[in-house]
């Protein structure tokens, strides 16, 4: 049977302390996978763990078979890496691992769990002697591929995966550093002119150093002479891996024109270790007050038409004068 087309792989990752599972509305296939000992899960959430260059360690993931029937899984190892929005994502199954998910081993490429039945699998992972110090992430993949048929008719295969988190800091130097890479403003004016305007403000924060991080951002807004206008809360940014990257927008409502605004973006970093120092970058937009410009305009116009006026007068007044002498 010939397989026509590759459907995109549904992938859920570990994000609570319950094991993830895959439940498609479209499959009666069932299962779960969570951190794990020989004897059974742990109460893990994650997989984290410590290594030197050059040292192997062995883990176990769970996976539970929740159907009534048994079931084959690939199990495999690979990268972990943000998506746009900072999400935390692992590589699609055709694209092999560079870093941790290639130094995964596992007995065996394909296990079979019966009905109703968790299987615990261990694993290996042999840290290279050259590999970099600071954290790696990936996953403990189980995956199953079905044929199905897309809303054209064609066969389709679909790849259902569910991961288990690892983490691994490999021993040696670390440099937790967050970066604002850029900040783009953008400035609207309200139709009413007492309800200010929209501030848009679009930061990239990027993860330069080599230890997952999070942290909080936020923004002031001031006008000329340091006058503050604005000032978000707190934003919580998500979990930024070693070269991971996540673009914030923020939208300010009622920020008075004051022909110059400036924003200051102060991104707190914080590390599972200890407290980082502030960064922040500024930059600014012009931002015109037209309500009163057009207003400041028509008074200066008037102010012009009573002197026109008063000049014309002084002239007639003078041209009378003469006429009589």
């Amino acid at each position: 049977m010939k397989v026509r087309g590759v459907l995109a792989a549904v992938l859920l990752l570990v994000l609570a302390p319950a094991p993830a599972q895959a439940a498609p509305k479209d499959s009666d296939l069932r299962w779960s996978v969570q951190p794990s000992t020989a004897k059974g899960p742990d109460g893990r959430d994650y997989i984290i763990t410590r290594a030197a260059p050059g040292e192997t360690f062995t883990d176990y993931v769970g996976v539970t078979n929740l159907t009534a029937g048994k079931l084959t899984f690939t199990v495999y190892g690979t990268d972990a890496y943000n998506t746009e929005d900072g999400s935390f994502a692992l590589l699609p199954a055709a694209q092999q691992p560079t870093d941790i998910g290639s130094w995964v081993t596992l007995g065996a490429r394909a296990y079979t769990v019966p009905a109703n039945t968790r299987l615990d699998i261990p694993f290996s992972v042999t840290v290279p002697t050259g590999a970099t110090p600071g954290d790696h992430a990936g996953g403990i993949v189980a995956s199953i591929a079905e044929e199905s048929v897309d809303a054209q008719g064609q066969k389709v295969l679909v790849d259902r995966r569910v991961a288990a988190r690892v983490y691994l800091t490999v021993a040696g130097a670390v440099a937790p550093t967050l970066k604002i890479d850029t900040v783009r403003l953008e400035y609207a004016q309200a139709a009413n002119p007492a309800d200010g305007g929209v501030m848009t403000v679009r930061y990239l924060v990027r993860n330069t150093g080599n230890l997952r991080l999070t942290g909080a951002g936020s923004v002031r807004v001031v006008g000329p002479l340091g006058w503050e206008l604005a000032r978000t809360e707190d934003l919580e940014l998500p979990e930024l891996l070693p070269g991971g990257s996540v673009t914030i927008t923020e939208k300010i409502l009622g920020v008075q024109p004051t022909v110059r605004l400036a924003a200051q973006v102060d991104v707190v970093p914080a590390s599972f270790d200890q407290k980082l120092p502030t960064v922040t970058r500024a930059t600014g937009v012009w931002a015109w007050p037209w309500a009163l410009v057009a207003l400041l305009g028509v008074a200066l116009l008037a102010l012009a038409f009573r002197y026109a006026r008063k000049v014309r007068r002084k002239r007639a007044a003078g041209l009378d004068t003469v006429t009589t002498s």
